[in-house]
């Protein structure tokens, strides 16, 4: 089974659906991403769960962006910087590697340990 995301004006996904891998033909249809496409009046765009193609399997409210041939997420803080070769977003400070758990807090730019109660 195949996965493809419909687009918006924007290239923001609405919508991902099940559909038929691109290797199938049927009733003499085999490309799928133009079929669906028509069918909804939607620009449809394969994705993938295991990333093989377009970087990050499509969400709703993420941004296909067609330079970079990649599903983007919404960019989750201001401060947060696009990762190029993983098109997902950095926070532009590591998170803590002490196993804790932490917040991220954009008033201080920065992670805050969780205090958990007993």
């Amino acid at each position: 089974m195949a996965h493809y995301a419909f687009l918006d004006d924007d290239n923001i996904v609405t919508e991902v659906i099940v559909g038929r891998h691109e290797y199938e033909t049927v009733d003499g249809i085999s490309d799928w991403e133009t079929y669906y496409g028509e069918f909804r009046g939607q620009r449809c765009v394969r994705t993938s769960y295991n990333g093989n193609i377009r970087k990050n399997y499509a969400g709703i409210g993420y941004t296909y962006d067609e330079g970079r041939d990649a599903f983007i997420p919404p960019q989750p803080f201001p401060s947060w910087v696009l990762n190029e070769d993983t098109c997902l977003w950095d926070a532009p400070v590591p998170y803590p590697d002490d196993g804790q758990m932490y917040d991220w807090d954009e008033g201080t730019v920065s992670w805050v340990q969780i205090e958990l109660g007993d």
